[in-house]
């Protein structure tokens, strides 16, 4: 439900969306089972595995608002511009308490900022959405996120990671790898109900945006390395921080690395060539 009096015809839409949220159990099995988990492992009262609120956060643009290139947003509708390519750029999460499955919750979802500014290719938009997760009946929030996007005035002919990206050196503490295939694109994209092309349409994403083949989601590459932090590490986050800094495609392999210091753990995720992709700083309970 919204909380939102409709607008008048030719008003403009809101900036800010509220909505009432469930953490049903079947979404959180349909999440594991995407995850080659178990599902029946899950359970009411149980908390969601952190990270997995991406189910919470989804946007109901109706298809006539739709970009050109399908993109909802992530809770409120992503302005246009008139900026033809849509990148993400990189997300915060604090963890403020875990969210019970079963429960229901009010998710306010914002456009927090749009800033213009000239690129090497033209004009572009940087544009930030943050997002409020409360309990059904609570003020305070158990979840605080926010995305950063790049919105460009032109694709971009190439999307090689720049020269000056460091690639995969020394022995990480702890290291994984992952192949990310169409099935697994197009069953997250369903869950979080997002509709970028770049993720489902592999001749768009070939003739139109450029890229060699579909693009992995900025936010399933963060779910790899958060569940390679839960599972294969056993550790819980308190709050993320995550920088995307080149493409990962489908049917590539990713390594995955974790390195601890004395205050958090840096993760990182490189694609088939050893090259940066996702840069996170993660603090842990």
């Amino acid at each position: 439900m919204s909380n939102h009096t409709p607008p008048a015809p030719g008003a403009p839409k809101p900036a800010t969306t509220i909505r009432q949220e469930a953490c049903g159990l079947a979404a959180v099995r349909r999440i594991a089972a995407m995850l080659d988990l178990d599902p029946d492992r899950f359970s009411p009262g149980e908390p969601l595995p952190r990270g997995w609120q991406f189910i919470l956060l989804g946007a109901d643009t109706r298809r006539s608002e739709l970009r050109a290139d399908g993109f909802p947003g992530l809770g409120v509708p992503m302005p246009d511009l008139g900026l033809p390519q849509l990148m993400l750029g990189g997300r915060t999460v604090a963890f403020h308490a875990d969210i019970p499955i079963g429960a229901s919750l009010r998710r306010t979802s914002a456009v927090k900022e749009i800033r213009h500014k000239d690129g090497e290719g033209g004009p572009m938009a940087i544009v930030t959405l943050g997002h409020e997760l409360c309990l059904e009946g609570r003020t305070d929030p158990v979840l605080l996120e926010t995305q950063t996007y790049l919105l460009l005035s032109q694709r971009r002919a190439t999307h090689s990671s720049p020269a000056s990206i460091p690639g995969l050196l020394g022995r990480p503490e702890h290291q994984t790898t992952v192949v990310p295939d169409e099935t697994l694109l197009f069953q997250y994209s369903a869950m979080g109900f997002n509709s970028h092309r770049i993720h489902l349409d592999r001749d768009h994403a070939r003739a139109v945006e450029g890229f060699p083949d579909l693009v992995v989601n900025g936010g399933l590459a963060t779910l790899l390395l958060t569940e390679f932090l839960r599972r294969d590490l056993g550790l819980i986050p308190a709050s993320l921080k995550v920088r995307h800094v080149a493409p990962l495609y489908c049917n590539r392999p990713i390594t995955l690395t974790a390195q601890r210091d004395s205050e958090q753990w840096h993760l990182k995720a490189f694609d088939d060539r050893q090259q940066l992709a996702v840069d996170m700083e993660v603090t842990v309970q």
